[in-house]
């Protein structure tokens, strides 16, 4: 199971890191200090914890255990919209050679999760990696809308996308 289970996470993963700089490409580019509370991230560093989740949690399991003092090279925050998108492919690129340099049984290895509990580590590459990712890509989406952008149909068309379409078939 261990050697399907690292292919099919590294192709969900790679799939959805897609998604991602797809979304961040298409962020209101004048919008990067939005927050629509102001106790909430920004649009800039909510996209970024996007990077930091692909890059803290894969060297966690890489090394196999969390080190909430590590500091990351490459690991500085944009400061504009249109930087995001390609310092998020470099750090997810990175990222992402950690885990395909893995043994596919290193998933079924214990580590010390948050709270020492071991916790296997192909469940937090699923988890704490890829589920954690996209519940904060859908906030990203929401964030788009609310600060006046219109985020890609990454999963469908999105309503901009689907009236396009109605007015392609009523054309022809």
């Amino acid at each position: 199971m261990a050697s399907r289970e690292l292919e099919t996470f590294l192709a969900t993963w790679g799939f959805e890191a897609q998604r991602n700089a797809q979304l961040m490409r298409a962020l209101p580019a004048s919008q990067y200090d939005y927050r629509p509370e102001k106790d909430w991230r920004s649009i800039g560093e909510l996209a970024w914890h996007l990077a930091e989740g692909d890059a803290y949690m894969a060297d966690a399991v890489a090394r196999g255990v969390f080190d909430f003092g590590t500091k990351l090279e490459g690991m500085e925050r944009p400061r504009t919209i249109a930087e995001l998108a390609p310092a998020y492919e470099r750090v997810h690129r990175d990222a992402f050679a950690k885990i395909r340099a893995l043994s596919p049984e290193a998933l079924d290895e214990k580590m010390p999760g948050f709270d020492g509990q071991p916790i296997r580590k192909g469940d937090v590459l699923w988890g704490f990696l890829l589920h954690h990712n996209i519940h904060h890509r859908g906030e990203l989406v929401l964030m788009c809308r609310m600060a006046g952008g219109v985020p890609p149909g990454l999963y469908g068309p999105n309503r901009e996308e689907m009236a396009a379409m109605a007015a392609e078939r009523a054309k022809g």
